[in-house]
């Protein structure tokens, strides 16, 4: 992509009004100050990096969708949206391998839909990736305090800590930044391997379903809430996945973005479809569904109560579990200054967000949210809150990245594509009607935080229409292709 800037460069004027935008050319300084590390990851890294996103939904999270739903309704929630997330997979690793910028989701809804599309899904990313690392942090503070670490009582001194070390690890480098991310992912693995071996003796269906039934619609003992706790779990059963989708932010910093992407996301989605069958069943199949619906530690507390008390599994899945959420809270931070940095150097937000140090990494776009963050979780403490916060913003996006799969699929069949996805626009739009699902279950489980979230969202679109649509960046990679298509439409 980068040695099609000068070319593109002199396809646009310097303003320019396209699709309801205006556009500058910069200089080629501006795009070197906002230069990343290429060639830091193969697909196996990738996939690495798509397991580290999410693996922290195996340890804490998840859970809360018990007290929705029961487990038979998170049983169905879940099911729901592994199939959602995996023909969603399908057309990202698509998507990814014929857009390979950092931007990912904003550049593939950038080109199907125009500026404005493709804002609105950067900004939910956004918010996504901000608010994800913030539920994570009070997940690690309660697994410290479970320990009994340091003799804390509070969790924001573990917040601030993990926000100061892992942001600047990253400030430190993109390569080693994945590499480390790696290593704690396995470890993260080999704590989950450790849970099952040691739990499978312990299960016992019964205690799946020993939640008492309510008055609730259809309500049994499958369904101790009713045919309702289905949607309401579905907020929860996301977090088995939530991020998965990060894998093309790298993009610009892969290999091969169009070979190691489509191999890199599918294969850490495969990893990902087991290690939440097994939760999911496990936890509390062996110390119960009632215990484990409001648990901020569930592994190690379900090792306790099944085994009667402290015992060396215990801990170890408890540090081990740490390092679980770390990987997840540490890949996150990458993903959210990888979308902020491409949305502000193609000047959507504020350009000097974007720029970058010695090492290729945008250092204002990894601490500006990492503040952001670290407020929220000190603040609020409420995990639960934020995952549902996190989760608006991301089903926002899938629904628009889906809706772009199938537009670039009509409007633009003879597009390069390395990778196409199976069952084409059938599969993302089953991915489609899901994700739209997901959204409306946002606004069962807490109306007044998704109506907050969506005004912080409808701020950035009024944001985006007043003043930034005017100040675009015309040789951003992101915008290459709308200038690459206009010059071939016209040359036509």
């Amino acid at each position: 992509m980068r040695s099609a800037v000068p070319e593109v460069a002199t396809l646009v004027d310097k303003k320019r009004h396209v699709r309801g935008a205006d556009y500058e050319s910069v200089s080629a300084d501006y795009l070197e100050k906002r230069k990343l590390k290429q060639g830091a990851a193969g697909w196996v890294l990738l996939a690495g990096l798509g397991v580290a996103y999410v693996i922290s939904g195996d340890f804490a999270g998840w859970n809360f969708g018990l007290e929705q739903g029961g487990w038979g309704g998170l049983l169905i929630a879940t099911v729901l949206m592994a199939i959602m997330y995996t023909c969603m997979v399908f057309g990202l690793a698509e998507l990814s391998s014929s857009i390979p910028v950092a931007g990912a989701g904003y550049g593939f809804a950038r080109r199907a839909l125009g500026p404005l599309g493709g804002f609105a899904t950067g900004v939910a990313i956004l918010i996504e990736y901000a608010v994800a690392p913030a539920a994570i942090a009070v997940f690690i503070g309660g697994y410290v305090e479970a320990l009994g670490l340091f003799g804390l009582t509070s969790g924001w001194p573990v917040f601030l800590v993990a926000y100061l070390i892992f942001v600047g690890v990253h400030l430190w480098g993109v390569g080693e930044a994945l590499k480390i991310t790696f290593v704690i992912t396995g470890i993260a693995l080999v704590a989950l391997i450790a849970f099952v071996i040691g739990m499978v003796p312990k299960f016992e269906t019964a205690k799946l379903f020993d939640i008492a039934v309510t008055d609730a619609p259809g309500a049994s003992s499958f369904l101790p809430f009713g045919v309702f706790g289905v949607w309401a779990a579905i907020v929860y059963a996301i977090w088995f996945f939530l991020a998965i989708e990060g894998v093309p932010l790298a993009a610009e910093e892969a290999r091969d973005p169009r070979r190691d992407m489509p191999k890199g996301i599918i294969a850490g989605m495969l990893v990902l479809l087991v290690t939440a069958a097994l939760m999911l069943v496990l936890v509390p199949g062996t110390a119960g569904s009632k215990a484990m619906m409001a648990s901020g530690n569930p592994l190690p507390e379900a090792i306790r109560i099944a085994y009667g008390g402290d015992n060396f599994l215990a801990d170890f899945v408890n540090y081990a579990g740490l390092a679980g959420l770390i990987a997840s809270f540490f890949s996150i931070i990458y993903a959210y200054s990888r979308q902020l940095f491409a949305l502000s150097r193609a000047g959507y937000l504020p350009r000097w967000m974007s720029v970058t140090g010695r090492r290729h990494t945008p250092y204002l776009a990894l601490i500006i949210p990492g503040t952001i963050g670290f407020l929220l979780a000190a603040i609020t403490e409420a995990g639960d809150l934020m995952i549902q916060i996190a989760v608006f913003g991301a089903t926002i996006s899938y629904v628009l990245m889906m809706v772009s799969h199938i537009v670039l699929r009509r409007r633009e069949p003879d597009m390069p594509r390395p990778y196409r996805t199976p069952g084409g626009v059938v599969t993302t739009g089953v991915a489609l009607v899901l994700a739209v699902a997901a959204l409306v279950a946002v606004f069962l489980v807490d109306v007044i935080a998704a109506l907050i979230v969506a005004a912080i969202f409808v701020a950035a679109l009024a944001y985006f229409w007043f003043y930034s649509r005017h100040r675009l960046v015309a040789n951003a990679p992101e915008e290459e292709f709308e200038a690459i298509a206009r010059a071939e439409t016209e040359l036509a």
